[in-house]
């Protein structure tokens, strides 16, 4: 690409001048010497806590990060940003906050960023909300920016099989059916998780790392390395070369490589894998930053297009580290191009067109990435119909089935649901309907892999279906339908439905219908159910935040 003018550096606003003598006082004392005040300052923010395995290592790959941009001639000042843990936070009142995190991470890396006037930004990112809300900030700020992935645990072995949290979540359900003994939970339990790292599968987290690459955010190879692997100390420590030379050349920024056609390539990436439903709310979150609108029609678009190629768990067999053993994200993108899914004239970090760099790149195994697809078209289906009228999302990567009809069984909260499940008080044809938690609803649009994985994991995954306006995890599998827009709350159909009513859900042909009369749910008046208020940021977030079909962002309504 051309070669862009070097703008005046954003940080000389607090450096020169005389009247800039208490700030650089300031500065003297966070240890800079006179030649550093005359050097380009890059922020490097990470969600680095010990809340979460996921950003447990963030911080150490920030020091790297930062050595590597002293080395190429920069100053690096490292902060921290907020995380909230989804594994933590499950199946209670918690899980309110973890998609409001989101927001408040783009938010707070860009009140740091513009705060101080940093020149460019390094991201590191390591858990489901984390990822997307730090490559927002980057997309809002547009400086210069790399984003670098926390990577993936590896997995642990129980029986002599791979084994991830995944399993272990579908186990207690397993438990309650009298078809494993608490001892053999408690076994998985404590092999699940060997190391630090994210959740091993393709669940949202390693989905988001992959929209990294492909959007050219991130590293080429970055988002399968594990976590834990030797080389992430050299990747990290060239991210602050990398984010230097861009400096200096003035680009590629975000901006250039976050485009209409770099947001249909990411979707077809998360469709190819059979990835996180989750990223259809935050791939318009990003275009959203852009200012590109992109919707869960565009996304419903690609995904339709879009062959399954690769065999990843959930629905597959293969885990991250699998997929980085045969060539990583890269491998993906050139069986896409070679599909004619992917558009190649999308720029990277390199300031290369996406084609030119795969040129570079192995073709597919055969088995963790295919070379016949496993679909015709992507692991994850937009629903539509007089339930969804702007769209639901079910994953069918691994299905048995693409269809299903059965009766309503109706549940206002996630709680009231969950006790039924716990107890084993449903049974197989109902189609639970969990409403008023979505993102105005909940507030907060809580994920759900508690009970879709209980229900799994008492054999009832594909003989129920589970339908609801709050989300659900990347790890999530079944007859699960979720992200129905727009939300009850909203006065969406969904508030509509009552317990008995038949509902037919149809992947193949890609529609969600409540077979009541038009005329009979005009009459309807739904009855919202009384809640506890809320305050504080879930209060701002209620009142800000839009439908999924948008992402889910907040922003002022005009």
């Amino acid at each position: 690409m051309p070669r862009k003018t070097i703008p005046i550096l954003p940080s000389r606003i607090t450096v020169e001048g005389i009247d800039r003598a208490p700030h650089r006082a300031f500065l003297r004392s966070l240890g800079l010497t006179e030649e550093d005040l005359h050097k380009p300052f890059v922020g490097v923010a990470s969600t680095d806590g010990r809340v979460t395995p996921c950003n447990a290592l963030l911080g150490q790959f920030a020091r790297e990060a930062c050595a590597g941009v002293r080395d190429a001639g920069g100053v690096p000042f490292d902060f921290t940003s907020i995380s909230v843990a989804d594994s933590i936070s499950m199946n209670h009142g918690g899980m309110r906050y973890s998609l409001v995190s989101r927001e408040l991470i783009a938010d707070g890396v860009e009140a740091v960023a513009r705060g101080h006037a940093y020149d460019a930004l390094i991201g590191f990112a390591g858990c489901d909300k984390t990822l997307p809300g730090m490559m927002m900030a980057m997309v809002r700020l547009n400086l210069p920016s790399v984003f670098v992935y926390g990577g993936a645990a590896l997995p642990g072995r129980w029986h002599g099989r791979d084994v991830t949290v995944l399993d272990t979540y579908e186990a207690v359900g397993a438990v309650l059916a009298g078809e494993m003994t608490p001892e053999e939970l408690r076994e998985l339990e404590h092999v699940c998780l060997p190391t630090l790292g994210s959740c091993p599968g393709q669940f949202t987290a390693n989905t988001m790392a992959m929209v990294s690459e492909t959007l050219g955010l991130a590293p080429p190879g970055s988002a399968t390395l594990p976590a834990v692997s030797p080389e992430r100390a050299q990747l990290s420590s060239n991210a602050g070369a990398t984010v230097m030379r861009l400096l200096k050349n003035g680009g590629p920024l975000p901006r250039d490589l976050v485009t209409k056609k770099s947001l249909e390539n990411a979707c077809a990436a998360v469709a190819a894998t059979g990835g996180s439903t989750n990223a259809a709310l935050h791939i318009p979150a990003i275009a959203h930053e852009a200012g590109i609108r992109f919707t869960l029609d565009d996304f419903a678009r690609i995904a339709k297009r879009t062959p399954l190629i690769a065999d990843m768990k959930p629905g597959g067999r293969f885990l991250a580290k699998d997929l980085h053993a045969v060539g990583g994200v890269y491998t993906v993108l050139k069986a896409l191009l070679t599909h004619g899914a992917l558009h190649g004239e999308c720029l990277t970090l390199s300031g290369n067109t996406l084609e030119e760099t795969l040129k570079q790149t192995s073709a597919p195994d055969g088995e963790v990435v295919r070379r016949e697809p496993i679909l015709a078209s992507g692991g994850i289906v937009v629903l539509r119909g007089n339930l969804a009228p702007q769209g639901a999302l079910i994953k069918v990567a691994g299905l048995k089935s693409l269809a299903f009809e059965g009766r309503a069984r109706v549940f206002d909260s996630e709680e009231a649901c969950m006790e039924v499940v716990k107890k084993r008080a449903y049974k197989a044809g109902e189609v639970l309907v969990i409403r008023y938690e979505g993102p105005r609803g909940g507030p907060g649009m809580r994920e759900m892999l508690g009970v879709t994985a209980l229900i799994y994991g008492q054999g009832m995954g594909e003989k129920v279906a589970l339908l609801t306006d709050g989300r659900f995890s990347g790890a999530t599998r079944g007859m699960m339908i979720g992200y129905v827009s727009p939300e009850a709350a909203a006065g969406g159909p969904l508030a509509r439905v009552k317990t008995g009513d038949r509902i037919r859900i149809d992947a193949s042909r890609g529609t969600l219908t409540l077979l009541v009369p038009a005329n009979e749910l005009r009459k309807r008046k739904p009855k919202v159910p009384k809640r506890a208020p809320v305050s504080g940021v879930l209060e701002k977030y209620a009142a800000l935040v839009g439908s999924a079909h948008e992402g889910a962002v907040t922003r002022v309504r005009r």
